[in-house]
């Protein structure tokens, strides 16, 4: 019938789709716009007391490059550590609206909110691609995205506020590159690939990654689509892309550095070449990995470990959509990487983070969630598509899952846990670099590394029996609806992440009136004694938006001429002839200030507390 000529010529005119067809089409839409508006809100709510930097030097680093970057007055950070100009960048609109710090760090709130709320679209098509279908997907991505790598950073002016999100988007895109080579694709790749070099470190390493991926594509023909390589052509554009996007930001880090950094940022060059070369230095740095690698799977309730184990099998095994494959691979490299790197440039700073740490790896962490769910997902679908509980086959594969991520749970963490040794206990405990695994062990003031195990485990057992009861609900009703396929695992997953949400939701506002910190008056000069600390300066820099703060040797001289505040040590004595001492400050707060009459005085902008809470119940 086919090789006839009507069959070849005659057009078959598509199936009429009533209004009902039409309305079920377009609910995912409807319901990932409904879900990425609630994620903004809760965040919102969240960090609605946030009106400062709390994690200083970092945010106060990235605030004073984005107010640079607009046009205002910079700093003086020779010596710092350097932070780059791209997340920077993404700050600059809050300083077109207002110079009023309070004012500029809630808008600095509202990006980071949108950023991370954005990642739960992303990860919906994360899970599609993934072959879960679009309920399961649109329920599970939602609470994925109440995630504590999503949620606890959005609040802050950090570049983990996005990075996250750019890492989803540069996944699916280089996904779509070995599904479809397209040149859309190439460049939708390498743009956030060439920007996350812009943002962080751990950019360069997924930057590089992307590279070698491509190269790979261009050489390795596929185990299906009739053994194709990825075009010169494509290749070409996927490179170029994230090339130029690179090199722009690093001409913008080099403007950004050479006027906030006049001296030099700090250099660790040298602990990096130190810790690659040397017996000792990769002890350290692979030690550091395997102790991020247990946060990782710690922090994400265990669901990361699933995700590993079933990714390092996708990519070993032979047969299934190459796609897939690239990014098992792409991922489990860039995790590595990150891992592996960020432990060996890390300094020794006698705190227990510097063998524990889960910032670094935040920005793959709701992508190896993702994962993980769906590992349960897939079993309980399957179990819904043949009608009955599911079988030996995916009963054993979720099991042996399980067990990998048990297993290297335990391994990673006691790797890190024998290197360290005592220093988990001798060194200092910043709770700020814990709040996972606070929330799991229940400890507040120290780390335990096997009590926080052993509640990820809990989680992680609760998670695949609710995937367990998903499938047999979804065998015992045949093909039935969605939600009886994956409501238990929704269930369980958003009664943790909103337990951990629970803890950071503040439970009063602040005082109100001045916090602890100087709040000098515009618009005269401010000059700062360089004995003060560094928990005073760095965050007054931020702080003092109307000029750029002076910096002086009181234990040698006068304040500079004209400056019309200084701010000194409590213990700096009486003030030199011509300036009069203010009476703030004290020996708590660790500075006092002098004035000069005559100055002028405007209206102080916002110096109110932060509002912030630590990372603790």
């Amino acid at each position: 019938m086919l090789s006839t000529p009507v069959a070849r010529t005659e057009r078959v005119p598509p199936p009429v789709r009533g209004p009902a067809a039409k309305r079920r089409s377009r609910w995912p839409a409807w319901a990932l716009a409904g879900g990425w508006a609630a994620q903004v809100l809760l965040r919102l709510w969240l960090f609605r007391y946030h009106t400062g930097p709390v994690a200083n030097p970092d945010e106060t680093g990235y605030l004073v490059a984005a107010r640079w970057l607009a046009g205002g007055h910079g700093a003086d950070f020779t010596g710092s550590t350097f932070y780059q100009g791209g997340y920077a960048l993404l700050l600059v609109p809050a300083y077109w609206v207002t110079s009023d710090p309070v004012v500029v760090y809630r808008l600095v709130v509202a990006i980071g909110s949108v950023a991370a709320a954005t990642a739960f679209p992303l990860a919906y098509l994360v899970l599609r691609r993934l072959a879960l279908g679009r309920p399961e997907a649109v329920a599970l991505a939602f609470v994925a995205g109440l995630s504590p790598a999503l949620l606890l950073f959005s609040g802050l002016a950090l570049a983990d506020a996005v990075l996250p999100t750019l890492v989803l988007g540069w996944l699916l895109a280089t996904h779509d590159l070995a599904r479809t080579g397209s040149l859309r694709s190439a460049v939708l790749a390498g743009v956030p690939a060439g920007f996350a070099a812009a943002v962080h470190l751990r950019g360069a390493v997924i930057l590089a990654v992307y590279v070698v991926t491509v190269a790979a594509l261009l050489v390795i023909r596929r185990s299906d689509g009739g053994g194709r390589r990825l075009a010169p052509r494509a290749g070409l554009v996927a490179w170029g892309a994230g090339g130029l996007v690179a090199a722009a930001g690093a001409a913008l880090n080099g403007r950004l550095a050479s006027a906030v950094y006049p001296g030099g940022a700090r250099d660790l060059s040298h602990l990096l070449v130190s810790r690659l070369t040397t017996l000792d230095g990769q002890a350290w740095a692979l030690s550091g990995a395997a102790g991020q690698l247990w946060y990782l799977i710690a922090g994400t309730w265990g669901l990361a470990g699933l995700g590993l184990a079933a990714a390092a099998f996708h990519l070993l095994r032979r047969g299934g959509p190459s796609a897939r494959r690239v990014l098992a691979g792409t991922l489990l490299a860039a995790t590595l990487g990150v891992a592996y790197a960020s432990s060996a440039a890390l300094p020794d700073e006698h705190r227990v983070g510097n063998y524990a740490y889960g910032r670094y790896l935040a920005c793959v962490a709701v992508v190896w969630t993702l994962v993980g769910l769906a590992v349960l997902a897939r079993a309980v679908r399957a179990a819904a598509l043949r009608r009955t509980v599911p079988g030996p086959r995916a009963v054993r594969a979720v099991a042996v899952y399980a067990g990998a991520a048990a297993a290297l749970m335990a391994v990673s963490g006691a790797v890190a846990a024998w290197y360290a040794g005592d220093r988990l206990r001798r060194y200092a405990f910043i709770a700020f670099d814990f709040p996972e695994v606070s929330f799991l062990s229940r400890t507040w003031d120290s780390l335990d590394m096997a009590r926080a195990s052993a509640a990820a485990l809990g989680l992680l057992a609760c998670l695949v029996l609710a995937a367990g009861l998903s499938a047999l609900s979804a065998g015992g009703r045949g093909r039935g609806r969605w939600l009886w396929r994956v409501a238990p695992l929704v269930v369980v997953l958003a009664a943790v992440n909103v337990a951990f949400a629970a803890g950071l939701a503040p439970r009063a506002a602040p005082p109100a009136g001045p916090d602890w910190l100087p709040a000098p008056p515009p618009p005269g000069r401010v000059a700062v004694d360089s004995r003060v600390r560094w928990n005073v300066r760095v965050p007054l820099t931020y702080r003092v938006w109307w000029t750029r703060l002076e910096s002086y040797d009181g234990a040698r001289q006068e304040p500079p001429a004209g400056a019309c505040t200084a701010v000194v040590p409590p213990d700096a004595g009486a003030p030199p002839r011509g300036w009069t001492a203010t009476g703030l400050g004290g020996a708590r707060q660790g500075w006092t200030s002098w004035s000069r009459p005559g100055c002028p005085r405007g209206v102080r902008p916002g110096g109110s507390a932060s509002g912030a809470r630590p990372w603790a119940p």
